[in-house]
């Protein structure tokens, strides 16, 4: 499984940028997905994730303003995340499970066994 990111980039605050991962997973029955991030000096922390059949999570933070999606014909998965905030700022990357997993999980490293190499968002006026 390969997964590379693409779309980061520099916003202002209430500025948007979508992040993609082309991932090599979509021809497996079952499947999660998920975005992590890791600023300097912290822990990387589950974003968002996704499910094969549809079901996604979200870190309390940026409910509301991110939204994770994935294109099974483009084998792409996606962030789009709106009304950036300067906390948003950190190195973000697609991780991948190929097989089942609870949607509990779907924030939580352990259950990822494929990461991208990462791409860079700061978020700054």
């Amino acid at each position: 499984v390969q997964l590379v990111e693409s779309g980061g980039g520099s916003a202002q605050p209430g500025g948007s940028l979508r992040l993609s991962c082309a991932a090599s997973v979509y021809t497996y029955s079952s499947y999660c997905m998920g975005w992590f991030r890791q600023a300097p000096g912290k822990e990387r922390e589950g974003v968002a994730g996704i499910r094969s059949d549809g079901t996604t999570n979200y870190r309390d933070s940026v409910k509301g303003r991110f939204t994770i999606s994935q294109d099974n014909g483009k084998n792409t998965l996606y962030l789009q995340m709106n009304n950036l905030k300067p906390e948003d700022t950190a190195m973000y990357y697609c991780a991948a499970k190929v097989a089942y997993c609870g949607w509990w999980s779907l924030l939580s490293r352990g259950p990822y066994d494929y990461w991208g190499q990462g791409t860079q968002v700061t978020v700054s006026s």
